[in-house]
């Protein structure tokens, strides 16, 4: 079942934001396409500045493809300084992509 995740990371930076997106991607630039991403099962990927950090919603094939790509995403977050974000999983009841 289909998953949405919300990252509200209180103090991240837009450079940080941008440096998590290459670490992640493994090359420079910013994310294009969910085949950037190291693990299979992304279907969806936004990000947004927040008043008093930054804002990552992302729906996920399967809790297991997200959890998958946590083990990646993680220690990138904390190389970067960037803790304490906890997401917010929820079943997704209708995701519609172009």
């Amino acid at each position: 079942m289909a998953i949405v995740v919300i990252f509200e990371f209180a103090g991240m930076t837009e450079a940080q934001y941008e440096q998590s997106a290459e670490k992640v991607a493994g090359r420079p630039g910013p994310v294009k396409s969910p085949s950037d991403w190291p693990v299979a099962g992304l279907v969806s990927h936004a990000a947004a500045p927040m008043p008093n950090g930054w804002l990552v919603v992302d729906v996920w094939e399967s809790e297991e493809a997200f959890r998958e790509f946590g083990k990646t995403v993680l220690p990138v977050l904390e190389e970067l300084g960037v803790h304490g974000a906890e997401p917010k999983i929820y079943p997704a009841h209708t995701v519609v992509t172009r």
